[in-house]
């Protein structure tokens, strides 16, 4: 009896133990957890901008004038079992009369187009995952960036616009290979710069199976290597959004060298992409090119008051075949970028957001100078057709910014595109196309932002 009751008091004691054991550990992972919650980082952006557009398609268009305040708020939680989340909401408020036309949701159709809808949404919204040496995951509404800001050419959250850009999907990133990024990521759902709001097909969301596949290597002495890939199938009703579902494929090469260490460089960069047709629902043959060339130079200049001056000639390429019939429609073919921060190429006008037909050359000149601790810069741009050669315009771009105190900037841009009197501009840029190439468009805007 002495050996069972012994028994009976050691087994007391192990579950006592034990039980002792678990509520120390759930109240550790608990405790684990709360800091996880509440010892994360919280984000805010705030930006009031004044836009004003003078579009020549007048009397048609009357001119737009838009004050607006971007408002974004976001947390990110620190790791639980390397498990974090993340969550951001975006405000859009109008100041005073919309005197524009969002893009659909207001229906200012009569005024020249701003398109920066009011409304209120989730715009990111994700789980982050750390548990693998060197590798990063994400799942859930996030941004996604290839390159660095705003210079998205192919997929971007375009933060020119005061509705940001964001994507439903699963992204990758790894640094096991020795000087190689990898960054993977499956989309289903873009979630557009038009508003959650937006009633107008394929403006409010952009449903696809989308492939995203951008390497980095810096492996090779004065030159980035940046080979590429995106399969997009997009899901639609639409004809034009159909016309978009393409397989990109490119190479990107960037670099620079030291004329004289630490006081000037030479820029240079490089890039080609093939497009073609992709996906079951793109009824038309697509088979583009692009090119991009680069040379400039930058020098460092111990001034107080001039501290660097960069002067940088380019040469861009987005290749077009005319357009094509499918049924009734008349549709074109040429090189699109439709998930990139589009306003940051072929002039800030944004008279190319979406490629002609005819594809578009874009001879341009940049001179950028940091002066008393605001940057300036200086871009003219001639823009000719791909297909048949002919001239669409030139473009002036200024703009000056200013940061302050780390957190604060303000600044000051403009931008005027001036339309070539060639027949052939005349002819196929007119009312009845998407990009109305053969008007003049001036735009001038004034802002202010903070950013924690």
């Amino acid at each position: 009896m002495k050996i069972q009751v012994r028994g009976h008091a050691c087994v007391t004691k192990i579950l006592l133990t034990t039980g002792l054991l678990v509520t120390l550990y759930a109240a550790r992972a608990e405790d684990d957890l709360w800091r996880a919650i509440t010892g994360g980082k919280p984000d805010l952006f705030v930006r009031y901008r004044f836009e004003n557009v003078e579009d020549s398609q007048r009397p048609l268009l009357q001119d737009a004038y838009a004050n607006t305040v971007r408002t974004a708020l976001g947390y990110s939680t620190g790791l639980f079992h390397d498990i974090g989340a993340y969550a951001q909401f975006e405000d859009v408020r109008v100041l005073g009369d919309d005197d524009f036309n969002d893009g659909g949701q207001n229906g200012h159709t009569s005024r020249a187009l701003v398109v920066d809808p009011q409304g209120t949404e989730l715009q990111q919204a994700n789980l982050r995952y750390r548990g693998i040496p060197k590798t990063q995951i994400w799942l859930g509404r996030q941004e996604i960036e290839h390159r660095q800001a705003p210079f998205h050419r192919f997929v971007g959250n375009v933060p020119w616009r005061q509705n940001w850009q964001s994507f439903d999907g699963l992204r990758i990133t790894n640094d096991s290979l020795p000087a190689l990024h990898v960054d993977y990521a499956f989309v289903w759902d873009v979630n557009r710069i038009f508003g959650e709001d937006n009633p107008l097909p394929d403006r409010a969301h952009f449903h696809l199976d989308g492939h995203l596949i951008d390497l980095t290597y810096r492996g090779l002495p004065g030159i980035t290597l940046e080979p590429y890939a995106y399969l997009l199938a997009f899901d639609s009703q639409s004809l034009a959004t159909r016309l978009l579902s393409t397989a990109t494929y490119g190479v990107r090469a960037q670099g620079s060298y030291d004329v004289i260490p630490w006081a000037a460089k030479v820029l240079y960069t490089a890039e080609f992409a093939h497009q073609r047709d992709y996906g079951h629902d793109n009824p038309v043959a697509i088979d583009v090119n692009y090119y991009l060339v680069e040379l400039g130079a930058t020098k460092l200049i111990n001034n107080p008051w001039l501290e660097s001056v960069t002067l940088k000639g380019s040469y861009e390429v987005l290749g077009g075949d005319g357009t094509t019939a499918v049924g009734k429609a008349t549709v074109g073919r040429a090189f699109q970028t439709p998930l990139a921060t589009g306003h940051a190429f072929q002039g800030w006008a944004d008279r190319f957001l979406t490629t002609p037909a005819d594809g578009v050359r874009d001879l341009f000149g940049t001179l950028a100078v940091k002066v008393a601790g605001a940057n300036l810069a200086f871009i003219y741009h001639d823009f000719r057709s791909d297909h048949d050669d002919y001239a669409y315009g030139g473009e002036w771009d200024v703009q000056l910014t200013r940061t302050f105190l780390d957190h604060y900037t303000a600044g000051i841009k403009y931008a005027s595109y001036s339309a070539d009197d060639d027949p052939l501009n005349r002819a196929r840029n007119g009312l009845k196309s998407s990009g109305k190439q053969a008007f003049d468009l001036d735009k001038i805007w004034l802002w202010t932002e903070l950013r924690f």
